[in-house]
């Protein structure tokens, strides 16, 4: 009740002027990251969205002196990037198996209740997008929940070897004319792992004052205290791409980061290209007379020969004796920007770790190449670079969920089991050359049949051992029909 008093003064001293809020969540003296990156994760989003005001706005002038600001086209390759390669590593056909059954069927019962691979492929289209996404689990009286949140609403806190150990969650919530960002702590104090929440007041763009949780929030607990946790309650995905703008810190980047001067030239070159058909068509030249403006002697209104405003219009000073207004058809240059375009493109695709001719243009959009991809290209090692990431933050999020599983008691947990993702290679593999392939490593001794079944089935070794051994029975069985079948034949 006294606290909640206190908050309630610095709320009211704030409004007047007499205190100062906090101007920024990274002024926090517990935030060991500054906000410089963050700004990078700014950059990364708006491009992603469609519009980033230092490549897209752009000023022209016009023949009266003005001057005149308007919005380039884009093309918008950095939702095309993302969302591709969210498409060609995760979908519906990805199997995640874990060896014991009935707690994989517990696991998948979590998953379907949360719409889990609808989910997880948007999420993972913004990891790749923003350098990142986190995974938390958290559950109410009924169920176990799982909650998505993008790189720009993440922090770290404390991190090894192993990944984030600490971290805080940003969301910021507009009433009226009032900002709220809630903190949403989730710390280790010695061995317990608590959760604190925070909620702070602002009126402008700064974090403000800190205000009572329940101005907003009814049943949230300012802190919670848990026991017996052998990992935090969320899993931080990101690109396998080294992160070259921070190596110190342990977030990702985005998988365009390093390729914004050919993105800003891409869409340059496509914004010509649309122009090229709306101004490219004629020119049309005035002297410099037919633009001023004059006054109608009768009415005494102002008038002008030509809109001065209109780009079609070029005022030139022409000789006395050529004062005359010129028609200029200009030849479209299609071929030339469709080029340009798609060597940018094959440029984009370098960077990023396509293959060259993954996206071409052909003047009326882009389209990808990726169903033809083949094990050998670039395109299908940049996919399973990302897969070893993706398959651990699974493996992670399945030990999360058992966790939060055993701690309100929905089922039980087995003291081992192993988590096998099985992605879905069909854009570039032929499942019976791949068959082959492992049938001819068995033949040859180079490989053993459970290794040949798991890599094939893409199943557990458990589950591998154990149609092995139905195998082998169904052999033995078959192998005794047969002996019957001779000897009854010799015995008559």
């Amino acid at each position: 009740m006294f606290k909640n008093l206190i908050a309630r003064i610095r709320q009211v001293m704030y409004r007047m002027g007499v205190i100062r809020g906090i101007k920024s969540v990274y002024a926090k003296k517990e935030i060991p990251i500054n906000e410089t990156f963050f700004n990078q994760i700014d950059v990364w989003k708006a491009l992603y969205s469609g519009y980033h005001e230092d490549f897209h706005k752009v000023k022209y002038h016009t023949i009266n002196g003005g001057t005149k600001t308007r919005r380039i086209a884009t093309l918008n390759m950095p939702k095309v990037i993302s969302q591709e390669l969210a498409t060609l590593i995760f979908n519906e056909k990805c199997e995640i198996n874990i060896s014991d059954q009935e707690f994989e069927k517990n696991v998948k019962e979590v998953f379907r209740r949360n719409s889990f691979y609808r989910q997880f492929q948007h999420y993972l289209e913004y990891s790749f997008a923003l350098g990142g996404a986190v995974i938390k689990a958290y559950a109410d009286e009924s169920s176990i929940h799982l909650g998505y949140v993008t790189a720009d609403c993440f922090i770290p806190l404390s991190w090894d070897n192993n990944g984030i150990d600490e971290g805080v969650f940003v969301s910021e919530i507009r009433r009226q004319n009032k900002k709220y960002t809630h903190l949403e702590w989730h710390v280790w104090e010695g061995t317990e792992y608590v959760i604190r929440n925070e909620l702070y007041e602002s009126n402008g763009e700064d974090l403000g004052v800190r205000v009572p949780l329940s101005t907003l929030f009814s049943d949230l607990e300012e802190e919670v205290l848990i026991q017996n946790l052998k990992r935090p309650l969320f899993v931080y995905i990101k690109p396998n791409t080294a992160n070259n703008i921070d190596p110190t810190i342990p977030l990702g980047i985005s998988v365009y980061a390093n390729a914004l001067d050919t993105l800003k030239s891409l869409d340059i070159a496509f914004d010509s290209f649309q122009r090229e058909f709306r101004l490219g068509r004629k020119r049309i030249l005035v002297p410099v007379t037919a633009i001023k403006t004059i006054v109608d002697p009768q009415t005494g209104q102002l008038h002008r020969y030509f809109d001065a405003n209109d780009e079609v219009y070029e005022a030139f000073n022409f000789d006395q004796d050529k004062n005359e207004i010129k028609d200029i058809s200009v030849e479209l240059r299609v071929e030339e920007h469709i080029n340009a375009i798609n060597a940018y493109l094959n440029l984009l695709a370098m960077q990023i770790g396509f293959s060259a001719g993954s996206f071409t243009f052909d003047g009326q959009g882009v389209k990808t190449a990726t169903e033809v991809v083949s094990e050998n290209s670039k395109t299908f090692r940049t996919k399973q670079s990302h897969e070893i990431i993706i398959e651990a933050a699974i493996q992670e999020l399945v030990e999360v969920i058992g966790q939060v599983a055993e701690l309100y008691g929905f089922f039980s947990v087995p003291d081992k089991y192993e988590v096998t993702v099985t992605f879905d290679d069909s854009v570039a593999q032929d499942k019976n050359a791949d068959a082959a392939y492992w049938i001819q490593l068995v033949n040859s001794g180079l490989a053993s049949k459970i290794q040949a079944l798991q890599r094939i089935h893409g199943i557990t070794r458990e589950e591998a051992e154990l149609l092995l051994q139905e195998i082998n029975q169904e052999r033995q069985t078959m192998t005794a029909q047969a002996l019957d079948m001779f000897n009854a034949g010799d015995g008559e």
